[in-house]
């Protein structure tokens, strides 16, 4: 009863926040005039919803979902509050590729091109990561991950030099993390491609639970364990991939949606998790996004900002927690 209704708090949260993304801002529009425009599709509030806030709203609700589940998915298989995307550099990987793509004027989809960006990184990770013949500490792919992010975020850096000076500025806001001047193209891409990656997911919990038991264990069950934590990594970083391709590398998204949803649901199942993952995601990033938008009035700040600002005091309260537990 308790876990049924923290998932309806949840959920209630995440309407909340759906909400607050369409009525505030710099400037507040009334629920009724939301309310006219929705029911007769003309005046302020059908502009509102249909040109201005609501396709930011809802690649808010989409980014802050994937990126739940890509934090879900990484914390789970290494068994490591610490393993989220941004953290293990394959964001940084993302945003390097996009910068790239812009840059050679390459005319594929975001998404494919910040797919292969996360996969590079991740290959990098794994291969300077890697102990022939032993299994890799959890920690020790983190931290090499953190390394391959920082030469890849400095790479980006370096890149936007070499674009024109508007571009550059844009680049800037969005290597941050930025929701401005989102279009209902950006939500189909984050909710199409979200939407089939989370049926992936969904497909491998059972593998992901059987590695939760341990390498051996998994082994004993007849599980092709290299194969699996593979196969589970890449659906990660593609659903980090395809936040990344819509909002930017947004930092701190993925690594507090897992904890969050679980305090609040107390779900234990790891489809549960999944789900209650992507709510409390999504919930995260559309609420910073409003904060954003409101915190310094005349001037609209890069969502990542707001969770930059959520995220680091976390980080440092979980390192502390892991380092009196002796797991650092």
């Amino acid at each position: 009863m308790k876990r049924h209704g923290g998932s309806i708090v949840l959920a209630v949260i995440v309407i909340a926040a759906a909400l607050a993304g369409l009525s505030l801002g710099e400037a507040h529009v009334p629920f009724a005039t939301l309310w006219s425009g929705a029911v007769t599709g003309e005046g302020p509030g059908a502009l509102i919803l249909n040109s201005f806030r609501g396709p930011r709203v809802v690649t808010a609700l989409g980014a802050g979902a994937v990126l739940g589940m890509a934090g879900m998915l990484f914390q789970t298989l290494f068994r490591n509050p610490l393993a989220s995307p941004d953290l293990l550099g394959f964001n940084a990987g993302a945003e390097l590729a996009i910068i790239a793509g812009v840059i050679a004027g390459l005319a594929l989809p975001m998404p494919l091109v910040a797919a292969v960006g996360g996969l590079a990184a991740a290959a990098l990770t794994a291969f300077f990561a890697a102990r022939p013949g032993h299994e890799t500490p959890p920690l020790t792919t983190i931290l090499v991950g953190l390394g391959i992010g920082f030469l890849c975020s400095a790479l980006s850096v370096f890149a936007m030099t070499l674009m024109p000076t508007n571009q550059a500025g844009e680049a800037q806001r969005w290597l941050i993390g930025s929701l401005a001047a989102r279009i209902w193209d950006h939500a189909a891409q984050v909710w199409g491609i979200g939407a089939v990656l989370a049926v992936l997911a969904l497909a491998q919990l059972r593998r992901l639970g059987a590695i939760e038991l341990g390498a051996d264990m998994a082994a004993g069950l007849g599980l092709h364990v290299g194969a699996a934590r593979r196969w589970i990594a890449a659906t990660a970083v593609l659903l980090a991939a395809t936040g990344v391709a819509v909002a930017g590398p947004v930092p701190f998204v993925a690594l507090m949606a897992l904890p969050v949803a679980v305090s609040l649901t107390q779900a234990r199942g790891l489809a549960g998790r999944l789900i209650a993952a992507a709510a409390a995601g999504a919930a995260i990033l559309t609420f910073a996004d409003v904060a954003a938008r409101a915190a310094v009035p005349g001037i609209q700040l890069p969502a990542g900002v707001m969770t930059g600002l959520l995220g680091a005091p976390y980080l440092l309260a979980r390192l502390s927690r892991e380092m009196k537990k002796g797991t650092l």
